[in-house]
């Protein structure tokens, strides 16, 4: 009787916590600005890193943030996430919905249910709006001021944080900004609860907060940003283990997530990290490990063949690769993998035939689109390549690298116009608002500027004029 009461008083607080996050109010900042904050926040990020952005990795994050979004209910803000090219181990939720994970917290993670229970921990905070109810709005200079404390806090404490708080907020009132015990009670228990709801075990969320208490234990001389902004991971975790106790015959019911495509997501965002021979090194013995089971094991072998492309020892890498494919030939994304590292090997032909089967075989998928037409490029097949690039474009309006193939397909074009809006848009979405503003202003006195082009020029000069006000 005991434990029914216990677990029927969870659930009522899950219940609870969700049905009120999309009412909670009376906050100090308000939903407006909270936007205007994500923005500027999000152009201090992009000045500060450069950002993963590569196709396929986006899309993977973006479908798991939407499984949680799917559940989550009713929200105030568009979510968007974004992958850090950082060390570091960190993931930072700005008040507006825009959800930041760092490629070293990736790295340390060990399932796909461990990446959607930090996920939706931050949407979690978001949609209780933690940050904007710990705002004392009084004591702010600006909405500016306060994305660019949020800033300092996301990099850390280092020589950039430090120059990002310089004219800002005092130490004091970022200090403010960190989560507290109830903040960080609230966020667990609505993840806790929307991973049931997906039917994911929450012990992937128990194994988050273990490698949280872990790295909290070896490293409490110089604790990592994600531990001083979300802290006391010993409590958090006796809090969700306790939840497991009282739901523990509900859960022996959920079935194991497959890891396949967590696991190709990892290997290829700890591949864009520099440090190649010691990740190569960790690979080697994951491969050698006999605590992993087969797939494990198969996919550090498709990490290493990522690791072998981007040091340039592309027959090393495609007999890896090919490896994988044996084992698991239905695949698709693979055929793609092979035909990005012929590309790079410098077969465009043979690359070619593999994208334009994948892309065929699944029309949405940007990764084999965007690589289809670097290849249709190289080849010399521009009006190909310029069709693929844009479709890319629509479906991921804020990839950076899409509008500078789309600029040098105008330059060779001699499309002045069309080539100074794709240069405006590359540098406005890499964070060089300067750059950004110079070419688009470009588009604005070009005689041969659309009617469109120069309506599109004049959004985006408002945009960069909005981030950057004080």
């Amino acid at each position: 009787m005991r434990k029914l009461f216990y677990k029927s008083v969870a659930a009522l607080l899950i219940a609870v916590l969700i049905q009120s996050a999309s009412l909670h109010s009376a906050l100090a900042l308000s939903v407006g600005e909270e936007r205007k904050i994500g923005e500027q926040l999000l152009y201090q990020i992009r000045s500060a890193f450069s950002l993963v952005d590569d196709p396929d990795l986006v899309v993977y994050l973006r479908s798991l943030g939407k499984e949680v979004l799917d559940v989550a209910g009713l929200q105030y803000f568009d979510y968007y996430f974004y992958i850090v090219q950082s060390d570091e181990f960190n993931a930072f939720a700005a008040p507006s919905g825009l959800i930041f994970f760092y490629t070293g917290l990736i790295g340390a993670m060990e399932s796909e249910d461990e990446l959607v229970s930090v996920l939706a921990h931050e949407i979690g905070h978001v949609a209780r709006r933690h940050l904007a109810g710990r705002v004392e709005k009084g004591k702010l200079v600006s909405a500016a001021s306060l994305a660019v404390a949020l800033a300092a806090l996301a990099l850390g404490g280092g020589a950039a944080s430090q120059a990002l708080f310089t004219g800002s907020l005092a130490a004091g009132q970022s200090a403010a900004l960190h989560y507290s015990r109830k903040d960080e009670e609230e966020a667990d228990l609505m993840a806790y609860g929307w991973m049931k709801e997906m039917r994911r075990h929450p012990q992937g969320q128990e194994k988050m907060l273990e490698t949280m208490r872990r790295v909290s234990r070896y490293r409490s001389d110089k604790l990592p940003q994600y531990l001083l902004t979300h802290p006391n991971p010993e409590y958090r975790l006796n809090y969700v283990q306790s939840l497991m106790v009282v739901d523990d015959q509900e859960l022996v019911s959920f079935e194991d997530t497959d890891d396949l495509e967590f696991l190709r997501f990892k290997y290829r965002v700890m591949s864009t990290s520099d440090g190649a021979e010691r990740l190569r090194e960790y690979l080697l013995s994951r491969i050698t490990d006999s605590r992993l089971d087969s797939h494990g094991q198969l996919m550090a072998k498709y990490g290493l063949a990522q690791v072998e492309r981007r040091m340039n020892n592309y027959t090393r890498s495609e007999a890896l690769l090919d490896q994988v494919i044996a084992a698991i030939p239905g695949w698709q994304i693979l055929t793609t993998d092979k035909g990005v590292l012929l590309f790079e090997a410098g077969r465009p032909e043979e690359a070619r035939d593999l994208l334009a089967r994948s892309f065929k075989k699944n029309p949405k998928d940007m990764y084999a689109a965007y690589n289809l037409a670097r290849v249709n490029m190289a080849l010399g097949n521009l009006d190909e390549a310029e069709n693929l690039f844009k479709v890319v474009s629509y479906d991921l309006p804020q990839y950076a690298k899409v509008y500078f193939e789309l600029g040098k397909i105008a330059t060779a074009k001699k499309e002045e116009a069309a080539a100074a809006m794709a240069l405006g848009k590359y540098n406005l979405y890499e964070g060089k608002l300067k750059l950004a503003e110079f070419s688009l202003k470009q588009v604005l006195q070009h005689s041969q500027a659309t009617k469109q082009e120069k309506l599109e020029a004049e959004r985006l000069l408002e945009t960069i004029k909005r981030v950057q006000e004080k």
